[in-house]
């Protein structure tokens, strides 16, 4: 199964920033957001990437690639280190596609036909970080594998977040299962079906395909996913999935922030930094 991932936005949110460095190499510590969905997949048993890109966004398709200076200036140094966890990545299957107008999410992913196929495939989006014991695609195979249908993660938002969502409702099939009924891209609260969010992880079946062709525009005037899975839902059974693990929406300037102290606060090399640091802000009256 490939996992597409959705990369072609401007990030107007971390702008001067992002002017020349996509977002999704904004650095979580030392390791960019977008290493972390491909670690995700690939943890999950999936090995064969495709990117959605587009114009201005080179510096993504040369991240993943052998640096041959980079590698020949690290040995020298005895540094050889300091890209573990990239170079595994060296060899893998990346595919790269640019979506050279801004029409949509739907858009993006509908540009990934070509790469897919006729299979089932992932989609992974990097602003939504999700800290797991179990990665969270993982989860959601083995929940596609038991029903064979497509499946789209969710968490629980407060109602006054509803409208930053793709919001559903519908019946529980099982603990942390349900069959969506209702989808609704954005409402507002007062119209909201539930206070089921959709979060940036999906599985989706290749006759989505053709739906997200007819070019429809939704929320925002762009081409969205959410309106093709409705339709979808008139053809087959569509499932909802509460991934097991904490989500982390790195994609705005407040997230990002949260994303950071978390992530510094789960590891080993900078956990104990990052409790003193806080203690002491909070003790010094700066917090």
């Amino acid at each position: 199964m490939k996992t597409v991932f959705p990369v072609a936005g401007v990030g107007t949110r971390f702008l001067p920033a992002t002017k020349e460095v996509p977002k999704e190499i904004l650095p979580v510590l030392d390791k960019p957001l977008i290493q972390y969905a491909v670690e995700e997949a690939a943890a999950s048993g999936l090995d064969d990437f495709v990117f959605i890109t587009a114009p201005g966004k080179e510096a993504l398709e040369r991240y993943f690639a052998p640096n041959a200076e980079l590698d020949e200036f690290l040995g020298r140094h005895g540094k050889e280190g300091l890209l573990d966890g990239i170079r595994e990545f060296y060899g893998k299957k990346f595919t790269y596609i640019r979506q050279e107008q801004a029409l949509g999410f739907g858009h993006a992913v509908s540009l990934a036909e070509a790469a897919v196929g006729d299979e089932a495939f992932a989609i992974s989006l990097p602003d939504d970080l999700i800290l797991s014991e179990q990665p969270a695609m993982a989860q959601m195979l083995a929940v596609y594998e038991k029903y064979r249908s497509p499946l789209i993660a969710f968490m629980k938002v407060p109602r006054a977040d509803i409208p930053r969502y793709g919001i559903a409702a519908g019946p529980l099939l099982e603990e942390r299962v349900f069959a969506i009924e209702k989808l609704v891209e954005k409402p507002a609260a007062a119209d909201a079906p539930s206070n089921f969010a959709v979060i940036g992880r999906y599985i989706m079946t290749p006759d989505i395909f053709p739906l997200l062709k007819r070019g429809s525009k939704g929320a925002g005037s762009e081409i969205q996913l959410t309106d093709a899975v409705v339709e979808l839902m008139k053809k087959r059974r569509v499932l909802g999935y509460f991934f097991e693990g904490r989500r982390f929406d790195a994609g705005t300037t407040l997230g990002y922030i949260e994303t950071l102290v978390h992530v510094a606060l789960r590891r080993e090399d900078t956990r104990d930094f990052t409790r003193r640091l806080l203690r002491g802000l909070a003790e010094n009256g700066t917090l």
